[in-house]
């Protein structure tokens, strides 16, 4: 059978220009691994210009605007079968397929749970389905454009279609970037909590812990500003992810709404029947002194809370894995590592396993959303207590981003460091993970070491 995706060497192009060149074209995604590591942040990807989009809005599954009888994760998993093609070996990952997000409600498809208030619509998902991809090794420099000519089904119209795409994307990105422009806030931030009012919730957290009704809850208070008129949000998150830079960070200029996310978590990663997650529970602020940021990761390491934290949910996501997985190919290669970044470290632990046969990443989805690193443990009573406290949706916040390939690959991120951008406003959430030997006061001032970088990036 002869190859009918297209593909094109680019050289060495850079990828934050590639999204910039191609920010005028409907649906721009750009997944970015802006901070460079020969494995988390090997690859990024831009993307455009779909030729269908999937979504989830009010529980009911959409094809470009019409309602599909399955529901949500079945009618995924249905579409992208049906535009199904084998992985070039050599490439990177992402070869065509579904990308986009699934935000924080989109549990409600997967379990009975009482909503949180909405102020701003957002829909449960929106995946656009893309057939062109430009992406980036950083370990080579090499780019590529790749071109699978879907949604044609005959294999000569297809393969025209796909010669046709790859040329129309090779002259726009010889047209060069689009000037930025300004990207500040109208107004100072504000929070749905008060200090007072956050170290509150997190007794009342403590309070559930010790009466026995949970372990641990993850916490967020929301950052609101109003922004300037005709804000650029590329713009914005070309500073954001020079200040903050990460290794699944994500921009996303869709209809809906625009999202720029520096997040340095991977939720699930879906490769040839293997399954990771990668959980972050524990975190410490760097400082600027050597010797004293030294002194900050070690605290971190030995820190009891912060570990059990971590271990409360590897046992967590071992518990979500089993139910996908192969018997006892469950494992936990990496518990509590070290990882650093611009503004935290973090502690970092690896969970994996082998899919069961027959079963895809929709179902891994379906087994482990929301992450458990953001909700808590057990899940379901944490996030009922998380709707009592925070009184408000978290929408695109703690959902994931990333993408679902036609080969079978799967990469998504958990959506923390994230910001929405409206033509009025921007806002985002930081919280944290609580347990029995939570402080309040060191609680809250970490959520603020979390934000301080989306701050920074505004006023840069």
């Amino acid at each position: 059978m002869r190859l009918t995706i297209h593909l094109e060497h680019l050289g060495s192009l850079d990828a934050f220009t590639c999204a910039q060149t191609l920010s005028h074209l409907p649906d721009l995604l750009f997944l970015d691994s802006a901070l460079h590591h020969p494995d988390l942040g090997r690859y990024s990807f831009v993307a455009a210009d779909p030729f269908g989009r999937f979504a989830v809005q009010d529980g009911r599954a959409l094809w470009n605007s019409d309602s599909l009888p399955q529901p949500p994760l079945p009618a995924l998993r249905a579409l992208l079968d049906r535009y199904h093609q084998s992985r070039i070996d050599g490439l990177p990952p992402f070869q065509g397929g579904a990308a986009g997000y699934l935000a924080y409600d989109f549990r409600h498809t997967l379990e009975r749970l009482t909503p949180a208030p909405v102020d701003v619509p957002c829909p449960e998902a929106v995946l656009p389905f893309y057939d062109v991809v430009v992406s980036f090794d950083h370990r080579s420099g090499d780019a590529w454009l790749l071109s699978t000519g879907w949604p044609e089904q005959d294999p000569d119209k297809r393969q025209k279609r796909a010669a046709a795409r790859a040329q129309q994307f090779r002259r726009l990105l010889g047209n060069g970037p689009r000037p930025l422009r300004d990207c500040k806030l109208a107004s100072s931030w504000t929070s749905n909590f008060s200090a007072s009012g956050y170290r509150e919730a997190v007794k009342a957290v403590i309070d559930s812990i010790l009466a026995g009704d949970i372990f641990q809850a993850n916490i967020a208070q929301r950052f609101t500003a109003h922004v300037s008129n005709g804000i650029d949000a590329l713009a914005f998150y070309g500073q954001l992810r020079r200040m903050n830079p990460a290794t699944f960070g994500a921009f996303l200029n869709f209809d809906e709404m625009t999202i720029a996310s520096s997040s340095p978590e991977r939720f699930v990663k879906v490769d040839r029947g293997t399954v990771e997650t990668r959980p972050i529970k524990g975190t410490a602020a760097r400082s600027s002194d050597q010797r004293r940021d030294r002194n900050l990761a070690e605290a971190l390491l030995r820190s009891d809370k912060d570990r059990a934290e971590n271990f409360m949910i590897v046992d967590l996501l071992r518990n979500d894995l089993s139910r996908v997985c192969k018997p006892h190919t469950v494992r936990t290669p990496v518990l509590c590592g070290l990882e650093s970044y611009a503004a935290v470290h973090h502690l970092v632990s690896v969970v994996e396993g082998q899919l069961q046969p027959g079963l895809t990443a929709t179902d891994v989805i379906a087994a482990c959303f929301p992450g458990g690193s953001i909700t808590g443990a057990p899940k379901i009573r944490a996030m009922e207590i998380i709707t009592q406290i925070e009184r408000c949706a978290r929408q695109v916040y703690c959902g994931s981003i990333g993408y679902f390939g036609f080969d079978g690959t799967a990469d998504m991120n958990i959506a923390i460091r994230t910001v929405i951008l409206t033509d009025e406003s921007a806002a985002f959430h930081a919280g944290g993970g609580i347990t029995a030997l939570s402080d309040p006061l060191a609680e809250y001032e970490e959520t603020l070491v979390k934000a301080q970088r989306i701050f920074a990036a505004f006023e840069a």
